[in-house]
């Protein structure tokens, strides 16, 4: 097979996986705690024997824009919103796990869960209890939750100590390996922070991103045209 399509193939590969990021993130335009994503494009040269080298497009990494988000206020009294770098920390099947989603609310047993029952975690990595006859319920900035104004716990916000080395589990959740606290970050109760897709700029990209395929599938066509009419030639 000719060289150039070899290349144009592995670039039309990489532009099918960002298409399919574009869309997810277009799907969650309006996600509590979303972060945008994007891929990330590497050339991979292959050096031939008897030919020039051979350059091809890699595009197996995605990259998590951490920026902040707006923040919608709902007045809800478990709907944390972080301002700053940092995340919440649950527990999930899979470990603890680092989320922006901040809708919570009391399950059964009196502990804070996220709408999958995942149980938001403290600054001591343990679980939230809240009494269920417990009125007024207030979080100051620094995480301390209070209940009648006696505190129940502070809720701890974490960074990912290699922010590189984080992987997106699915959905709003993250994993990392190792965690430090965010200390410069903040809590506000009664809000939630939006996603962080700029859908005007997502939609841009999918119109840039199916261009630059159809010009690739153009070039792929006109040179299988051509390999038929040198195979023809060929064979009369």
């Amino acid at each position: 097979m000719d060289a150039g399509i070899y290349t144009t193939l592995t670039r039309q590969s990489g532009l099918m996986r960002e298409m399919q990021v574009v869309a997810h993130n277009i799907a969650n335009i309006s996600t509590t705690g979303f972060r945008r994503e994007g891929v990330i494009f590497s050339e991979y040269v292959k050096r031939m024997e008897d030919a020039p080298s051979l350059s091809m497009a890699n595009a197996d990494t995605r990259h998590m824009d951490l920026r902040q988000a707006g923040l919608s206020q709902t007045g809800g009294m478990f709907d944390f919103a972080i301002q700053g770098d940092g995340f919440f920390l649950i527990e999930t099947p899979e470990g603890q796990s680092l989320t922006r989603a901040g809708h919570f609310m009391p399950n059964a047993e009196g502990e804070l869960v996220n709408p999958d029952g995942h149980r938001l975690l403290d600054l001591g990595g343990t679980p939230i209890f809240v009494p269920p006859d417990m009125n007024n319920i207030a979080l100051s900035q620094d995480g301390t939750l209070s209940g009648n104004g006696q505190p129940l716990a502070q809720i701890g916000l974490w960074q990912p100590g290699d922010p590189l080395k984080m992987t997106h589990m699915g959905g709003t959740i993250f994993i990392s390996e190792t965690v430090v606290p965010a200390d410069s970050a903040t809590i506000l109760q009664g809000f939630v922070e939006d996603s962080n897709v700029n859908p005007i700029s997502e939609i841009a990209r999918m119109i840039e991103v199916q261009r630059a395929y159809e010009m690739g599938q153009g070039f792929l066509e006109k040179e299988d045209e051509r390999m038929r009419g040198v195979i023809q030639t060929l064979g009369r």
